[in-house]
């Protein structure tokens, strides 16, 4: 039977003690046509049993059981859920972020062109991993995460922050509103956006705004594989789906867990 193959990993969090994590790639799951084949989306229209088989690959990888394998019902908000015990698939927490110190609950998050962040305070045993598309990170998703940490007992001067795979600038036209909103925010916001070739138009640098959130709340330790799931096929694209004009996407699941 196949299996996950060669998900992605962060040297800063693959060198941490009493850690286990991956960014999932597409690939070695049993999803067909646009979902091929390792799709963790519930909420994707593809057949339940598929992304159950692939859910169970992925927490295999990781090393739990599927019940042990958590996410949230992502509304692209930031707030943060607090893993203490499994919860089941119908009642997944509306939030885009959780945080545990509970060894055995791998944590995740999914994604198809928005930012998956994984944390860790290994010292503390406190890990964390958050949904940060452009409104979550915007409006604090990085914050809450680190700071529901601490409220398990991790420091923001110790975590290791380990950015995935995501729509990088290059990729990433964005109109003039969105310009503004974030020139309303913070006038410095403007170096995280390039000239399109349309009018009106930019190119907004995601990675690069997490990056600065993260660097501000107080994280040193940051990796980022600068990999853009637009251009590279080994992953979803909410926006290549969408320029195909397909009917769905997948997404990935992007995901970490304390040994026990």
């Amino acid at each position: 039977m196949s299996q996950p193959t060669a998900p992605l990993a962060s040297p800063l969090l693959g060198a941490a003690p009493g850690l286990r994590h991956a960014f999932f790639t597409r690939d070695g799951g049993v999803s067909h046509g646009i979902y091929a084949s390792l799709n963790g989306g519930i909420g994707s229209a593809d057949d339940p049993a598929s992304v159950a088989e692939n859910r169970r690959r992925m927490a295999a990888a990781l090393g739990v059981e599927p019940s042990h394998f958590l996410t949230v019902h992502q509304v692209h908000s930031p707030d943060v859920a607090v893993a203490e015990t499994p919860w089941r698939q119908d009642e997944r927490p509306r939030a885009d972020a959780i945080v545990t110190r509970v060894p055995g609950l791998a944590i995740g998050v999914t994604a198809a062109d928005c930012g998956p962040i994984l944390f860790a305070d290994p010292a503390a045993g406190v890990i964390g991993a958050a949904h940060a598309g452009w409104r979550g990170a915007f409006t604090g998703v990085l914050e809450a995460t680190l700071a529901a940490m601490e409220a398990l007992g991790a420091a923001r001067g110790r975590v290791i922050a380990a950015i995935g795979p995501l729509i990088r600038q290059r990729s990433y036209e964005v109109g003039e509103e969105f310009v503004l909103r974030f020139g309303r925010d913070d006038p410095a916001n403007a170096r995280f956006f390039a000239p399109a070739e349309r009018t009106g138009h930019a190119m907004f640098d995601l990675a690069g705004y997490i990056r600065m959130r993260l660097e501000r709340a107080g994280v040193a330790a940051i990796d980022d594989p600068d990999i853009c799931t637009y251009e590279d096929d080994r992953f979803f694209s909410y926006r290549r789906s969408v320029h195909r004009a397909e009917p769905d996407y997948g997404r990935h699941v992007h995901a970490l867990v304390l040994e026990g």
